[in-house]
């Protein structure tokens, strides 16, 4: 394998193209250049990035009817944890997620995203 585009390389890592660009800036990625200026990534770096774990790859499992896309609205960091909010249409989501995860999917208020929502069971009571 040669190396590839950015979107090949975002394809094979299920990662978007953004993160793959901001870890060439971060040192975390090592990218050529071809003879028009564009990042190529060497088949060497999809091969050991696709060692880390699969714990921010969403790919397309969910249904339609648990993926909310949205924009981040706030992102709270406190130590190890974050909250991030989501608001999707009339929706609006909160999510409780590592700090790496939200540094790894570069999550900042504006930023297009998408809740995947998974549960086994849900539970909420209100006054009648």
């Amino acid at each position: 394998m040669d190396d590839v585009t950015l979107g090949e390389a975002a394809r094979a890592l299920g990662v978007s193209v953004d993160t793959l660009r901001r870890w060439d800036r971060e040192g975390k990625l090592t990218t050529t250049r071809d003879e028009r200026g564009r990042r190529r990534v060497p088949a060497a770096e999809i091969e050991r990035l696709s060692r880390r774990p699969r714990r921010h790859r969403t790919g397309a499992q969910g249904s339609a009817r648990n993926r909310f896309t949205g924009v981040v609205t706030s992102v709270e960091v406190d130590g190890v944890m974050a909250l991030v909010e989501i608001e999707a249409g009339p929706f609006r989501i909160t999510a409780a997620i590592t700090r790496d995860a939200v540094e790894e999917l570069g999550l900042v208020p504006g930023k297009p995203t998408t809740a995947v929502v998974k549960a086994t069971s849900v539970m909420v009571e209100g006054a009648a």
